[in-house]
């Protein structure tokens, strides 16, 4: 059995796999708090609702926090370290765009209060260091890394990139972190198309992971599921209090979930583009953080990098130096 990062399945308290198992639940089950982290900033967060869940059901500790491309400056909730905002049902924030404040408002109107825990875009250094804050004040010992989209598993070389800048520096500072456990999810297998990613080189990806031991499989969502159904409630109601900018990402997995196929659209954002709403788009893909991290041609360059700018700067720099891309594949079937 191939051998993992982090130790995987060689881990205490691990067995064998087989068709009943869940590798990605049985890397968590030993979790005594878990970390829920938006990698690419926007509705990322929302991704990791579904798994939030069913952990929070299964008795484990659980908390949420996002990239946020939410103007930080404009939200009045408590700062616990330079570049980290708490943020709950009751934080005063911008009124056009605050997905994280508005996901707090939804778990209120449940009678819960769930903060969600609001880094600012930054650079790799910053950023690790409000992770680190972060990991003081709440002592989780698991992170999951949540992409909504799957253009966090591009190494460097490929023709098309996606948005790598929030979600490899997200990558960046939580690989950098001495944990139990790290791991990655993507939801929204095809979502990336109109950023010019190649999702033959996605799989790509995952053959050579599943190779090293870092690909922890797939989990369907399924709309019976309870978990599910308070996933898509949420989306509903912070979509509809945001009309000027509901989530694609969201909107389509959820448009997924819901049996559609094709070109269909949930909002007026995405009128004027073909979509390819599918199945594998409602399926979280999992990964061990730390393989991941590996792969990645570029990571190293980053990890002193203090602005977004300099994150932009030094991706640019290094496709300027590749002699070649690897180029556009159709996927054959």
């Amino acid at each position: 059995m191939a051998r993992l990062y982090s130790e995987g399945w060689c881990q205490e308290g691990s067995r064998d796999v087989d068709l009943s198992t869940s590798p990605l639940f049985e890397r968590l089950m030993g979790a005594e708090h878990v970390l829920i982290a938006g990698a690419g900033g926007g509705f990322d967060v929302f991704s990791g609702l579904p798994l939030f869940f069913r952990l929070r059901a299964l008795g484990k500790k659980v908390s949420l926090a996002n990239l946020s491309f939410t103007r930080l400056e404009e939200v009045e909730g408590r700062r616990l370290a330079p570049g980290l905002v708490e943020v709950d049902g009751h934080t005063p924030g911008p009124v056009h765009y605050f997905p994280e404040g508005l996901l707090a408002q939804w778990f209120d109107t449940r009678g819960e209060h769930v903060p969600v825990y609001c880094f600012e875009r930054a650079g790799v250094v910053p950023l690790r260091t409000a992770y680190e804050a972060l990991r003081e004040a709440l002592g989780f010992d698991t992170v999951v890394l949540v992409d909504g989209g799957t253009d966090i598993l591009m190494r460097g070389d490929e023709v098309g990139l996606g948005t790598p800048e929030e979600d490899l520096s997200s990558l960046a500072a939580v690989d950098a972190l001495a944990l139990r456990d790290k791991l990655v999810v993507c939801l929204g297998f095809g979502v990336d198309f109109h950023h010019g990613v190649c999702h033959a080189h996605f799989l790509e990806s995952v053959a050579a992971l599943s190779k090293q031991g870092g690909y922890l499989g797939v989990t369907a969502l399924l709309e019976p599921m309870g978990e599910v159904a308070l996933y898509k409630e949420a989306v509903d109601s912070v979509c509809r209090r945001m009309p000027r900018a509901p989530s694609i990402v969201s909107l389509s997995v959820v448009t997924a979930v819901e049996g559609e196929y094709g070109d269909v659209h949930r909002t007026v954002r995405t009128e004027g583009s073909k979509l390819w709403i599918n199945p594998l788009m409602s399926m979280y893909w999992a990964f061990d953080l730390t393989a991941l991290a590996r792969r990645c041609l570029y990571l190293e360059a980053l990890r002193d990098t203090r602005t977004m700018w300099e994150v932009s700067e030094r991706i640019e720099s290094f496709r300027n130096r590749l002699h070649s891309v690897r180029p556009w594949k159709d996927i054959p079937v």
